[in-house]
């Protein structure tokens, strides 16, 4: 999908990027685990984003926020920027890390879209054969620390930053579900028997087939060279339930069709050469010709 303009604020949102021509540059093990955790922590407190949930692949990634202030888009250059210049310093690499396909930003209107988002996510790696359980994955998956509300603190990595940068020496990423979700221990509760459901579901079809997982020792012996062979399939993600009709979604219609018409007359206005505030979620003109945008407060 091509990103827009505007990006409307306080929504959740699904990032999935994959690395060129699916190599495993993201294959797990302690180093790039911190380094993603690291880069994805730093870019979330930069940007005011919510991480609710992040899941890395040997070469991609699906990571679920909440993006409070329209700045989204922000978050994600960020990251990826720093991600690519971090992992080829470790490869000693100097081309492009992630593929040229548009990342992919899938808003999430439902509670219900985010559970099967985060249901999808957290069970990537049992539902592509490559561990038996979720928390056998060698790799980021934050699932444990979403269910547990544990508290992840990182260290700078020693590959690309420098001692006397800028960057902080230690970053904190608390995985949230927001607010706007509802209860949170009631969230849990759904997201913990829905992933075991669906982890069930995946392994008595596996087991019916008569296959078998790659399992951890496999996945470690790669290398970042290598590639997927799989055929890969073509267009997005798209959850379970995503062309239904419902008050939410009608919602959010309201909501971009309100943006829309409140960010024509501040355009107006703003071509005008008069005074114009621009409704939070005005990404490009903020950035490029440092518009005012009004507040979340």
């Amino acid at each position: 999908m091509s990103l827009p303009r505007q990006i409307l604020a306080g929504r959740p949102y699904m990032i999935t990027r994959r690395c060129v021509q699916r190599q495993f540059l993201l294959l797990p093990d302690p180093i790039t685990n911190s380094i993603f955790l690291y880069c994805l922590a730093e870019a979330a407190q930069r940007f005011g984003i919510d991480v609710i949930l992040p899941s890395v692949l040997s070469n991609h990634h699906h990571t679920i926020v909440f993006d409070r202030e329209g700045r989204v888009v922000e978050f994600m250059e960020h990251l990826h920027k720093m991600l690519a210049r971090v992992l080829n310093a470790r490869w000693g690499r100097s081309e492009n890390l992630w593929s040229s396909a548009q990342v992919s930003l899938e808003p999430l209107e439902e509670r219900n879209d985010v559970l099967e988002a985060l249901v999808y996510a957290a069970t990537n790696p049992v539902k592509d054969g490559l561990v038996d359980q979720i928390h056998h994955w060698p790799g980021v998956n934050g699932l444990g620390a979403l269910l547990s509300g544990e508290v992840v603190t990182v260290t700078r990595p020693r590959y690309f930053f420098g001692e006397g940068g800028k960057m902080p020496r230690e970053v904190t990423l608390r995985l949230v579900i927001p607010e706007e979700l509802g209860d949170t221990e009631s969230f849990r509760s759904e997201l913990r028997q829905r992933v075991d459901q669906r982890v069930e579901e995946i392994r008595a079809a596996r087991l019916a087939a008569g296959k078998r997982v790659l399992g951890v020792r496999a996945v470690k012996a790669q290398s970042w060279r290598d590639h997927a062979r799989s055929v890969e399939p073509r267009g997005g993600i798209r959850l379970a339930g995503a062309s239904r009709v419902s008050r939410p979604r009608d919602e959010a219609r309201a909501r971009k069709r309100a943006f829309v018409a409140a960010y024509r007359v501040a355009r107006k206005a703003w071509l005008e050469g008069k005074e114009a505030v621009f409704p939070l979620g005005t990404y490009w003109l903020r950035r490029f010709a440092s518009v005012n945008v009004a507040s979340s407060s």
